[in-house]
Parts: structure tokens; sequence; C-alpha cells
């Protein structure tokens, strides 16, 4: 009797387990949005040479806050660019020279936007361009060029 109580408390501490990974799955999977309906957010776009390994629903950050989220990744067949598709929070406003460029958290973490103010009177409005952007650094283009020992001028 006393082994088939154990067994049964296993049981139900396994399930409670397999129950909180669930639904924090689910909640992790539904954290796109930032507000409750499209007129909380704005959308900008951000044009790169390379976007590395970013990823769609990548933060968009400032000064380490999460501002907004990469909702689109798409190429130009005409420039051959990567264009990314930024959702903002309204609660935030740039102006209309900020930066953009690609950052890895830790050396090898994922990777996210990052956006940088500038002192333009003028705000950025739903779909604008960021036109000043850094594009990702790959480690592998890193290493190669460490071992060949070349430097791009």
């Amino acid at each position: 009797m006393k082994r088939l109580t154990i067994d049964f408390s296993v049981g139900i501490f396994v399930l409670i387990g397999i129950c909180c990974l669930a639904f924090l799955s689910i909640k992790v999977a539904t954290h796109t949005n930032f507000g409750s309906s499209d007129k909380d957010n704005y959308t900008v776009y951000a044009g790169f040479s390379n976007i590395g390994s970013l990823k769609v629903n990548a933060p968009v950050k400032v000064s380490g806050f999460i501002v907004g989220r990469v909702t689109n990744i798409s190429l130009n067949p005409k420039t051959y660019q990567a264009v990314t598709t930024l959702t903002i929070n309204n609660s935030y406003q740039f102006s209309s020279d900020t930066s953009a460029q690609i950052l890895t958290t830790g050396l090898l973490g994922e990777q996210y936007l990052a956006l940088q103010s500038g002192a333009d009177s003028s705000m950025l409005k739903n779909g604008d361009t960021i036109n000043i952007t850094s594009s990702a650094l790959v480690l592998e283009d890193l290493i190669g060029k460490f071992m060949t020992g070349s430097t791009s001028k």
C-alpha cells in the first residue's frame, strides 16, 4: 500500500511538471504582440546586406529594453538586401535618423536588432524606413579573416 502511495505521488508530481512546461511553452510561443491591437504598434523597415542568423520574432532592443519585434524578413529582388519589418510599441518614438544594427547576446547567443536614436526632430512614422544600418558580424567570417590574416579596407 505504501509503494502505491509513493508511485501515485510521483506520478502527480510529473504530471504537474508536464503541465507547467506546456503552459510556459504556449506562453512563450504566443508572446509576439506588445499591445492588444495594431493601434498600439507601428511598423518600420530596415535593409541589411547580411542578417546573419536573425530570425522572425527576434527582439528589437534599445539600451537593453525590448521595444518591439522583428515581424518579417524578406529579400529585395532588385538590391538583394534583406529587408526586415519591425513592429515597435507606440509608447517608444524614435527620430528619423535612428540607426539599426544586428547584435548578438554573448559570443554565440541569439541575435537581436538594436536601435540607436539620433538627434533629428522629426520622428519615425508607420511605414518609414531606417536608412542607417549595420549588418551582422558573422563569426565564421571573422575566424576566416583571422586565419588568413586578411583585413578589409
